[in-house]
């Protein structure tokens, strides 16, 4: 097994190592998310964590790490009996992105279960994690079928496994990481509450703090368990004060003062549910321990806010995580003398450890400041560059960029025909989940069994397999794996039209205002985007497909106007990106939404070339839908016409609203070329 890079060994990073260890202190804090751009050690600082975990103490035998002292009495490898047990290091378990639900949950034996009534389970990573930490990297690329077993999971506390009528529970009590790069898109809200804390990391931007990232890290690889034998010091006293952070937390105090300085900053910041209530309370105690004192102060409450609040702030994806630190600074201070202070008056107590002693204060983790001499780092400094895009085309009559109206609900836009791309919400297709459809042979294992179709296939055979007694007599050949259909998430491409004919500003922003609510549409249906502005003399991708809406609408938000308008270069442009992305990613369909009042006036014959662009899309099957934003009295119906070129549907501004009476989209009919 390879070395773990020292958790005392990660340069900086002082946010994300403190709610680590945190969570280490108490579990019951809630676990971390991790946001931040890539290279920033968020992977290497949450891998070796685990090393920094009091060991387990468990049953002997049991696959479920139940707890000897108390355990499950509906453990599947129970009854057990109450004895010493033994222990074990805490787990660490990863779940992959692409990990199948059997994987996570576990699997029955359905041969077994239907011929002998036999449950025959095969434990998952839920049940691996019991008492340990689930580590999600990449966390928000995480499918949707498996964010709600995680769900059900760490709001229950155990692990159900049903398959027709067969039932298997086992607890699953987990500290749940997850680690992502916003680029890449935003967590459902339900999965973004149920972490405890979260933290935003960036690489820094410090020459000598790089040196010494760099430094670390080049000598781990050389020599990793060298590099982390000179570290072993650092990190038994952090072990040992994990340890007496435990044992001192049933003992933290925390005062009516405290408790309402937590309810008031929640109630502030106007926090959904309770939740995050609890979380400060727990988040604060934890503090107290972790600097050695038993009663909790107003600085605790702060850098309990610091971490536990600014996720649960986001109204929409579009909204930055983060806090007012002043409003949060009156808010403590406003209520910093109501009720019982919880010690936060007295601080002469001569038996209390002194914050800047070696233990350093609540809001302090452990330095990282220990051998230098042939360090390497914990951070992998490498990032991309995070550059905007410049416009292309800009020139004279350029405008500055409009402001996007009040975004509002849509109609449903789907893609026509039956897919087999990644689950979502928008287009039919084949999916794992879903109403069922009918049955087919399995290829390869078995994952969701049709129970009807199977009984019928294993039928007409009991009496030559020379059945006897209750138990039917199956066979692998008689298994039916049920054919469901449900929704898939798609590739969104906006092509927008920023040309001079598109600048008047209050036009402008009623066309910014519909592509933000089709991006919010998208969000909320699990799709891809990607952004193909034109104007001037030529067209760019401002954006690649990603899964990052937010990205989407930030480069939305900065678009210029003006110039002439290149519809065609606009259109080659989104074919060639719908090209390479096929290769990439050929079971993801694509729906094209063309944003323009369909003139073209750039370059040589514009209106013949902006046809023969549109029907490459026509020849080629892709669904489109073309946002027609002409207005005034006199209308030339350009959109109209360029939506019969590529094959699809025109919708007015006002048609695209859900609740608008002018007209109803629900699906992009193809026509015929």
């Amino acid at each position: 097994m390879s070395t773990p890079f020292p958790f005392t060994a990660v340069v900086g990073q002082e946010d994300l190592r403190l709610a680590l260890l945190l969570n280490a202190v108490s579990p019951a804090v809630g676990g971390v998310l991790v946001r931040g751009e890539k290279g920033t050690a968020k992977s290497t600082a949450v891998r070796a964590l685990s090393a920094l975990l009091p060991e387990v103490a468990v049953v002997p035998g049991c696959r479920f790490s139940c707890a000897p002292a108390a355990p499950d009495p509906s453990c599947p490898d129970g009854p057990h009996e109450v004895g010493p047990g033994t222990t074990r290091p805490s787990r660490m378990v990863e779940l992959p992105v692409g990990a199948s639900e059997d994987r996570l949950v576990g699997a029955l034996d359905i041969e077994r279960a239907l011929a002998e009534g036999v449950k025959a389970f095969e434990p998952g990573l839920l049940a691996d994690a019991h008492r340990g930490i689930l580590y999600v990297d990449e966390v928000n690329l995480l499918h949707d079928h498996l964010v709600d077993l995680l769900l059900d999971a760490a709001a229950m506390g155990a692990s159900y496994v049903e398959r027709e009528g067969v039932s298997v529970r086992h607890a699953s009590k987990f500290l749940l990481v997850g680690t992502m790069n916003p680029e890449e898109g935003e967590l459902r809200p339900q999965l973004l509450d149920r972490f405890g804390l979260t933290v935003e990391v960036a690489a820094s931007r410090e020459p000598d703090q790089r040196v010494e990232v760099v430094r670390r890290r080049l000598a781990y690889d050389d020599d990793p368990a060298g590099f982390s034998a000179r570290w072993a010091d650092e990190e038994s006293a952090v072990r040992q004060r994990v340890v007496a952070a435990r044992k001192l937390l049933p003992s933290v105090r925390l005062g009516d003062g405290a408790l309402r300085q937590i309810a008031a900053t929640c109630a502030a910041f106007e926090v959904d549910g309770m939740r995050a209530d609890i979380v400060m309370a727990r988040t604060a105690t934890a503090l107290a321990a972790w600097a050695g004192r038993t009663d909790v102060l107003a600085e605790d409450v702060r850098q309990a806010a610091l971490l536990a609040l600014p996720h649960r702030r986001r109204r929409n994806p579009f909204d930055a995580p983060g806090l007012d630190e002043d409003k949060l600074d009156e808010t403590l201070e406003e209520f910093s003398g109501s009720g019982d202070s919880g010690g936060s008056e007295d601080s002469g107590n001569d038996d209390e450890p002194d914050p800047d002693g070696p233990g350093g204060g609540g809001g302090q983790p452990p330095s990282s400041d220990g051998p230098q001499a042939d360090g390497g780092s914990g951070a992998q400094p490498e990032a991309g560059d995070g550059g905007e895009p410049q416009p292309s085309g800009a020139g004279a009559g350029e405008q500055a960029a409009a402001r996007a109206s009040e975004p509002f609900r849509t109609k449903v836009l789907s893609v026509p025909g039956l897919g087999e791309g990644a689950a979502g919400r928008r287009s039919r297709a084949r999916t794992e989940h879903g109403r069922t459809t009918g049955a087919r042979r399995p290829q390869g294992a078995l994952t969701k069994l049709h129970l009807a179709a199977t009984v019928q296939a294993a039928a007409p055979h009991q009496r030559a397999r020379g059945r006897s007694g209750r138990g039917l007599v199956v066979r692998r050949d008689d298994l039916r794996q049920a054919t469901r259909e449900g929704r898939e998430g798609n590739l969104v491409l906006f092509v927008v039209d920023a040309s001079g004919s598109m600048a008047a500003r209050q036009r402008m922003s009623a066309v910014k205002g519909a592509v933000l609510s089709l991006l919010l549409d998208a969000y909320q249906r699990r799709d891809k985007v990607g952004l193909v502005t034109f104007r001037g003399s030529a067209a760019e991708v401002a954006l690649p497909p990603t899964s990052s809406v937010d990205a989407a609408a930030a480069r939305l938000e900065t678009l210029p106007t003006g110039g002439r308008t290149p519809l065609a270069a606009g259109l080659l442009r989104a074919h060639e990106v719908l090209r390479v992305e096929r290769l990439r990613d050929p079971a993801r369909r694509p729906l094209v939404v063309v944003v323009t009042d369909g003139r073209a006036t750039g370059g040589p014959e514009p209106v013949a070339l902006a046809g023969r662009a549109a029907r490459l899309f026509a020849a080629e099957g892709l669904a489109s839908v073309v946002v027609d934003c002409e207005s005034g009295p006199v209308r030339l119906g350009l959109a109209g016409q360029l939506a019969g070129e590529l094959g699809g549907t025109a919708v007015t501004l006002d048609e695209l609203r859900a609740d608008s009476i002018a007209g109803l989209v629900k699906d992009v009919q193809r026509r015929a070329a």
